[in-house]
């Protein structure tokens, strides 16, 4: 079934289209939701949230972009709303417009497991995770992230830039690591 089949049928509440969209996605969109929330069991409520917004929401996709993307923009708005709920976002950080360099090299890049990368970006505070996966692995522009978090441009970047530095520091430690 093409994706234009199966978004046709899903909206007509047909339950076997609506699994097979969910098992197209959820492996990936699984992905996302853990960048964002803390532990495995908020990762999955997530998930579970957006794909029944989704699912309540499909008719208004308009069909001219990737519905994989569109259904990754829900997911990460679901998560972000998740964050607000548990916590008050914390923009606590001095402003700097000064980018730190990330710099490591190829042999501890090459050997880091994804599993290792996505434990050192939980580690983050929430702050620098949710700007982070945002601005790094969902390409949103960091006027885009200050509209969305109700934080200014500045702060974003230098959450952003507080990021990188965290990263950096665990992925030396973890190269001193793997050197002894």
């Amino acid at each position: 079934m093409d994706e234009q089949t199966l978004i046709d049928e899903c909206l007509k509440g047909k339950s076997i289209a609506q699994q097979k969209l969910f098992e197209m996605f959820a492996p990936k969109m699984m992905g996302v939701c853990l960048r964002y929330m803390k532990s495995t069991d908020e990762a999955e409520d997530v998930l579970q949230e957006g794909f029944i917004k989704v699912f309540s929401k499909l008719s208004g996709f308009q069909r001219n972009g990737s519905l994989e993307g569109w259904v990754r923009r829900i997911m990460v708005n679901t998560a972000l709303d998740q964050i607000r709920k548990n916590e008050k976002f914390s923009n606590s950080s001095s402003i700097s417009d000064q980018l730190y360099k990330f710099q490591i090299d190829d042999y501890t890049f090459e050997n880091l497991a994804a599993e290792d990368l996505l434990a050192m970006i939980n580690a983050m505070p929430d702050g620098y995770k949710v700007v982070f996966n945002m601005f790094a692995i969902e390409g949103y522009s960091h006027k885009e992230i200050s509209n969305t978090l109700g934080i200014s441009e500045n702060t974003s970047k230098s959450q952003y830039s507080r990021a990188r530095a965290f990263l950096r520091e665990k992925l030396e430690v973890q190269n001193v690591e793997r050197t002894r």
